[in-house]
């Protein structure tokens, strides 16, 4: 039977399952998945490897922990009145979220589903039905709207900083013809002079998408026929 590793010192704060996973979630955050290691966690937590095994099962039981802890932050829609300003928030949420701790998207899962994820699909999949879409409207809507959360935060992920991205604008304006390539050309140079910055392209995206659905929504319920009042059957005369 495990023993329960006794505080490293004196006035520290107690091993935990909790704190592991704290901590694990910092290391993922400021060095990156790779630099998540059972060997630089116990570092980091003052003991030894063997140590954190009384708390996780596995390097992979790290992993899922963590993202439930990270998913665990994404507001989920509360049922207002406003649908579509339910699911926004929620959906800004999540890219906050995803952008806050990029690592998520890239866990190697053990297999286990993640309760955190699990309450925000089930939230999200039932305002949208509250709103008034049908079945599979609201399949396809739930996908779009995860589609360009996750695709997004993966993206941006793979941009690199400012100053880093405007050397590499103007180096590659400098290789354009306006004469051949003018809207690229314009579309650099919008980027170099900040003249489109205004709009934030998430929620510009998310926006068409919630207009979209919205659209399909108000179609299909204008196409659905009224009942129509059943005839009265007539009673047959006495024989």
């Amino acid at each position: 039977m495990a023993r329960r590793p006794r505080a490293v010192a004196q006035g520290r704060e107690p091993l935990s399952r909790d704190r592991v996973l704290h901590t694990a979630m910092e290391l993922a955050d400021h060095d990156g998945l790779e630099a998540l290691s059972m060997r630089r966690l116990a570092s980091e937590l003052g003991v030894e490897a063997m140590s954190l095994y009384y708390y996780v099962k596995s390097k992979g039981d790290i992993f899922d922990g963590i993202v439930d802890r990270a998913l665990d932050e994404v507001e989920l829609p509360n049922g207002g009145s406003d649908w579509k300003a339910d699911v926004r928030r929620s959906a800004i949420s999540y890219h906050e979220t995803l952008r806050r701790h990029p690592w998520v998207t890239s866990v190697p899962t053990s297999g286990d589903a993640s309760m955190a994820q699990l309450r925000y699909m089930n939230a999200l999949l039932m305002r949208l039905r509250e709103a008034g879409l049908a079945p599979e409207l609201t399949h396809h809507a739930y996908h779009a709207l995860d589609s360009h959360i996750v695709g997004s935060a993966l993206w941006l992920a793979r941009v690199p900083p400012k100053p880093q991205l405007d050397e590499l604008a103007r180096g590659v304006l400098s290789q354009l013809s306006a004469e051949t390539y003018p809207d690229l050309v314009l579309h650099i140079e919008q980027h170099l002079s900040g003249a489109a910055r205004g709009m934030k392209f998430f929620e510009f995206g998310l926006d068409l998408i919630l207009d979209g659905i919205e659209r399909r929504r108000d179609a299909s319920l204008s196409t659905v026929p009224a009942p129509r009042a059943g005839r009265r059957r007539q009673k047959s005369p006495p024989a």
